[in-house]
């Protein structure tokens, strides 16, 4: 994944938490042993306000529009990534119930991965799909896991080995599991974010069970990446975004 590596822990600002421009990594190639005073884990904000009359067939689209304006303000989450993430809470509490995952925790991964889908100059269309579209590393076992071609290059355009995908960083594997339609287009797609960040709560919620205690949050945020460096950074971000909202 593209933001194993990056480092949030420095950040100050609460109403506009924003990516340090270190550089995007690729996915850990096993945990990192590095303690430190960072926190491990982040409350799960309260679930998005839903819209009385959703505005159209997807998930999205269920989110209430005063909500999604007045959290993007005061988070800096720009709104069409965090309309994303509150439509694949909404969904995955439909799959997994008692998982309880927070939009704040896709948030803190959706800004270490890709910034939101703005990695490299990319920009979230008012489709919800990012353009140019975004890949991480190759996976060859480098500094990064190795992990050989599980798709056929179907999924992320090359053959020899898998990288990840879309502004959510999936690999192909992950996204064969939940394959997700957030804004309601009728096309499963990984570089939309709506969909890749609805396939990243299951993800997290299945390998979890429950992500509402620190060990929950821990076990859901370690299945996608296990480096404990991202998930003190991912915890670090998502709290703030928690605090903020």
């Amino acid at each position: 994944m593209l933001g194993a590596l990056i480092v949030v822990f420095a950040l100050i600002a609460v109403t506009a938490v924003s990516l340090p421009p270190t550089p995007l990594a690729g996915r850990s190639a096993g945990p990192d042993s590095s303690a430190g005073s960072s926190p491990e884990f982040a409350t799960q904000a309260a679930a998005p306000v839903l819209a009385r009359q959703p505005t159209g067939p997807g998930y999205v689209d269920m989110i209430d529009s005063t909500w999604a304006s007045e959290t993007a303000r005061r988070t800096g989450i720009p709104r069409l990534p965090l309309l994303a993430y509150a439509g694949a809470v909404v969904r995955s509490r439909e799959v997994y119930p008692d998982c309880g995952i927070g939009w704040n925790t896709l948030a803190g991964i959706g800004l270490v991965e890709s910034d939101h889908g703005r990695h490299d100059g990319s920009v979230v269309g008012d489709d919800f799909r990012v353009r140019p579209e975004i890949f991480g590393v190759v996976l060859d076992g480098g500094e990064t896991e190795n992990i050989a071609d599980s798709d056929g290059g179907a999924i992320d355009g090359i053959t020899d080995f898998d990288r990840a995908v879309g502004p959510m960083q999936l690999i192909p594997q992950t996204w064969k599991s939940w394959p997700s339609d957030g804004n309601g287009d009728g096309i499963p797609d990984p570089q939309n974010i709506a969909d890749s960040a609805i396939a990243a709560a299951n993800h997290m919620c299945r390998a979890a069970g429950e992500m509402e205690t620190p060990d929950g949050w821990r076990t859901g945020v370690a299945a996608y990446n296990s480096a404990t460096t991202y998930g003190q950074a991912v915890a670090t971000v998502a709290q703030r975004y928690a605090d903020a909202g």
